[in-house]
């Protein structure tokens, strides 16, 4: 495993002795300051280059969907996969307008998705039914994850200087939702929400299903343990494709639910990967605010969305873009002839 390296603080230092001298008052303005400040110790640049933003979607399938837990039925992981690929769905129209290389891999989809042009790197066909076994064996969590490993070095192979990881998975909020509350501590009342559209009954036995798994599994497993009994093909790979991104020094721009209990995942398995994290986005499914406090983190917007596929990741681009910019930009009060702050 690389090691993963820390963000520059000297860079850091710099980048905020800087925004000190931008022609505007200090912390004017907010949160768009602190991220510059961030994107510049993570590239170890006191201003940093404009971002070139990559998106890898990861698909995999359920078989705790087999419990009732989801509102459509599985085959539709196969059919918005082809969706993604014919530049029909959000991400695609996402990806185009942000300029951004976007790359789709199964991991884990129940159908055959055979002459589609996508990465085809199927571990198995769906994942074990957390409620009554194991989502994967250990060996299937190290194929996973190298899955996205092998994932973010082709997109940073391509100059991508910002990695974003999407998921398309029918019923893979429940998954996520157990990972949630056994990564971060907390009940099934706090995490479990209505997913893609479910009633009152379903969202009752949806929270019956994740106590039902948490309470399957031991204490005591390390992150790939649990990955292994709570997660999913596509959640192992996404936390991968982290875990890659941030050894080679690039960061992580997370987007909602799924990719917050990836990003948990992946912090289990390597702690020194949370100063790589971004949070895009605060998802409107119930716990995923709790999850981002788990891992420390505030996200730039809210939206409402709740879509996956890597969707507020990708809104939030241009403000990554914009802050940059704006550090780099700005003239200083020396250079503009503008008298500094008594």
């Amino acid at each position: 495993m690389s090691r993963i390296p820390t963000p520059d603080l000297s860079a850091l230092a710099a980048a905020q002795a800087r925004q000190q001298q931008l022609t505007k008052p200090a912390g004017s303005l907010g949160q768009m300051e602190d991220l510059a400040c961030r994107l510049a110790a993570l590239q170890g640049r006191e201003v940093p280059l404009p971002l070139t933003p990559a998106i890898t979607v990861f698909a995999g399938d359920h078989g705790v969907c087999a419990e009732g837990v989801s509102a459509f039925p599985q085959e539709v992981t196969g059919a918005m996969v082809a969706n993604f690929v014919h530049g029909g769905a959000a991400i695609s129209v996402l990806a185009r307008v942000n300029q951004a290389r976007l790359e789709v891999v199964d991991a884990g989809v129940a159908a055959s998705l055979d002459g589609l042009p996508i990465v085809h790197a199927k571990v198995r066909a769906g994942s074990g039914n957390i409620r009554r076994e194991a989502a994967m064996s250990a060996a299937e969590v190290q194929q996973a994850l190298d899955v996205g490993r092998n994932a973010a070095r082709r997109a940073i192979a391509s100059g991508a200087t910002l990695l974003i990881a999407g998921d398309m998975g029918i019923g893979n909020t429940t998954p996520s939702a157990a990972l949630i509350c056994r990564l971060g501590k907390y009940s099934p009342e706090a995490i479990v929400g209505r997913g893609t559209g479910i009633d009152d009954a379903g969202l009752a036995l949806k929270r019956q299903v994740v106590a039902d798994a948490l309470a399957r599994v031991a204490a005591g497993l390390d992150g790939c343990g649990v990955l292994a009994e709570l997660g999913g093909l596509e959640i192992a790979a996404m936390a991968g494709f982290y875990l890659e991104g941030a050894a080679q020094g690039v960061p992580l721009l997370l987007d909602g639910f799924i990719s917050t209990a990836a990003a948990l995942a992946a912090q289990a398995i390597d702690p020194a990967i949370t100063p790589w994290f971004i949070a895009s986005h605060c998802s409107q499914e119930t716990g995923h605010q709790l999850a981002l406090a788990a891992l420390g983190l505030t996200p730039l917007i809210d939206l409402g969305f709740r879509l996956g596929e890597g969707s507020g990741a990708a809104a939030a681009i241009p403000l990554l873009q914009q802050a940059i910019a704006l550090h780099a930009g700005m003239a200083t009060f020396a250079e503009a002839g503008v008298a500094g702050k008594n």
